[in-house]
């Protein structure tokens, strides 16, 4: 299936270049909490995270998305100085160390605020500037890309029976109307990123969905991420427990990059960025690796 694309995405802004249109980028997963769902712990020590975001860097991401709030199912809130406490030391001291871009991974403008002034240069927000008015404008005044996300509810409530009429039509019609509200804000259309939000709010076949028909997507004009790693729709399918998802999640990760995603968010970037490769090479008909 042949990529759709109504416009160049190519993302340039702080120095940083991304070409989505050539290839297919990668997101790492740097998740400097106790709780979250796949990694909690992990990274929790500075040390570890700051080792984790090198080896990340080494392996090929093109972004390493830093956030210090779980928003797995069920979750609570975060007060916002435990987040702070988190982030903006990891973020100060990767930032120091990597030229890949670093994601800010909140739905707090103080945090984002923050996060940007300690050296990253890109947003991800799971609410879509639905949680804070502040976010927007904060955005919009640092000129750097920003993640839209849909998700129904909030990560307490999200998977509580959730249920649509129309599946990708009403993801679809709130993305548009995001992307409409942050470029009425201010942000650059040209730095806006959508992401379905796979497992945020979505039943497992609500998932699988998505993930086949994510053309639908790209019809919004702006570059599609996509999220899947290591979540609970892959283990209903292959009835595995979560440390055994990977070839699972690649799978996912090889589908969606044939259905047009332009990012892929993941925990394990190698063998992310391995099957991205692969699947670009198959599309193009060409050994020869995008640049």
């Amino acid at each position: 299936m042949t990529r759709q694309v109504e416009k160049p995405k190519i993302l340039n802004w702080l120095g940083h270049h991304l070409d989505l249109d050539s290839k297919t980028s990668v997101m790492g997963i740097l998740n400097v909490t106790p709780d979250s769902f796949f990694d909690g712990g992990i990274h929790f020590r500075l040390n570890d995270a700051v080792k984790s975001g090198l080896s990340m860097a080494v392996e090929g991401a093109d972004i390493i998305d830093v956030g210090g709030e779980s928003t797995r199912p069920s979750s609570d809130p975060l007060p916002l100085d435990q987040e702070l406490g988190r982030v903006i030391p990891v973020i100060k001291a990767l930032s120091r160390e990597v030229k890949v871009p670093i994601s800010i991974d909140t739905y707090k403008s103080e945090v984002a605020r923050q996060a940007l002034e300690a050296g990253a240069t890109m947003v991800n927000d799971v609410s879509a500037l639905r949680f804070d008015p502040a976010m927007g404008p904060l955005v919009a005044e640092a000129g750097v890309p920003i993640v839209l996300m849909h998700m129904k509810g909030t990560p307490k409530d999200m998977q509580v029976k959730p249920a649509y009429k129309d599946l990708l039509g009403e993801i679809a019609g709130f993305l548009s109307r995001a992307i409409e509200q942050a470029a009425g804000i201010g942000i650059k259309r040209e730095l806006i990123i959508i992401d379905p939000g796979i497992g945020f709010g979505k039943s497992f076949d609500d998932n699988l969905k998505i993930i086949k028909e994510l053309h639908t997507f790209s019809s919004l004009g702006q570059p599609v991420l996509v999220g899947t790693s290591n979540k609970a729709f892959i283990g209903h399918v292959l009835g595995l427990p979560l440390e055994s998802r990977e070839t699972g999640t690649m799978a996912t990760i090889a589908a969606a990059v044939m259905n047009g995603a332009d990012i892929v968010r993941v925990h394990n970037v190698k063998a992310a960025r391995e099957t991205v490769r692969m699947i670009e090479a198959i599309e193009s008909g060409s050994s020869q690796p995008k640049t």
